[in-house]
């Protein structure tokens, strides 16, 4: 008798066939700055090069899935990602929110144990996976690329516990008008309409709050008839900044 197949391995499967292997040079990647390898220096962003392997995954696509085992460490070279996880009510949580030049993953490899979550594009991506043994070893031979990797994970840390205050701290409409400000600080504004630079459906930005869809929708309706936003479709667009940093609650 056969073994059945893990669902997350026949994901991942099912993903390795629909990815389009891209060709992606590290040597003239401009998002190559933003990442831990910045320190890099000519040899080894040579090595990396020959060993590294990017593909483009489409919207909604898994780059890697909660429970599976880390063998290297993902970078976006352009995209946004979600990082979710699935609670016991079978609702999505967002833990973190990540874009061009962030790295994917390295916890999990660095603590040798499963993903905790999963990686998710919520829009075209590009991404190139470093195998696990070529980061140790750049690692071990660059304390540059350490240091950026330590500053990376104490910046996460704090992240994450600024996020656990809010939820214990704030009600669900200072953490909504907080969570647009972080879209807005993670992705920027549209230069011509000065709306976020990514369409979130209600669904994710209450998945990101930690509330239900219901509330998110009625209070970003609230949001837009306050004249603090205005709402086109899925864009959203910031029309007071300072009425949405109080409504925030933030820096009183």
């Amino acid at each position: 008798m056969h073994k059945q197949l893990n669902p997350v391995y026949r994901l991942n499967q099912f993903d390795l066939m629909r990815r389009k292997i891209l060709d992606i040079s590290c040597l003239h990647c401009k998002s190559r700055v933003h990442t831990i390898f910045k320190g890099s220096n000519i040899e080894e962003e040579e090595e990396l090069n020959r060993v590294k392997s990017c593909s483009l995954y489409k919207k909604g696509q898994y780059i890697f899935t909660e429970n599976a085992y880390p063998l290297g460490l993902y970078c976006i070279n352009q995209g946004k990602v979600k990082l979710a996880t699935m609670g016991n009510n079978g609702k999505e949580q967002i833990l973190r929110l990540s874009k061009d030049g962030d790295i994917l993953g390295y916890r999990s490899l660095l603590s040798e144990e499963r993903y905790h979550c999963s990686a998710i594009a919520m829009e075209d991506c590009s991404i190139c996976f470093v195998p696990k043994d070529m980061l140790f070893k750049m690692l071990h031979e660059n304390s540059k690329i350490s240091i950026e990797l330590l500053k990376l994970l104490a910046s996460n840390l704090r992240q994450a516990e600024e996020q656990i205050i809010s939820m214990a701290q704030k009600n669900v409409r200072e953490r909504v008008a907080e969570a647009l400000l972080f879209f807005k600080a993670t992705y920027g504004l549209d230069s011509e309409s000065n709306a976020l630079n990514i369409n979130f459906n209600r669904e994710e930005i209450a998945d990101f709050v930690g509330t239900s869809t219901e509330s998110a929708i009625r209070l970003l309706a609230e949001f837009n008839n306050d004249g603090i936003i205005k709402l086109e479709g899925k864009k959203i667009i910031i029309v007071d900044l300072k009425k949405l940093i109080k409504t925030a609650d933030l820096f009183s």
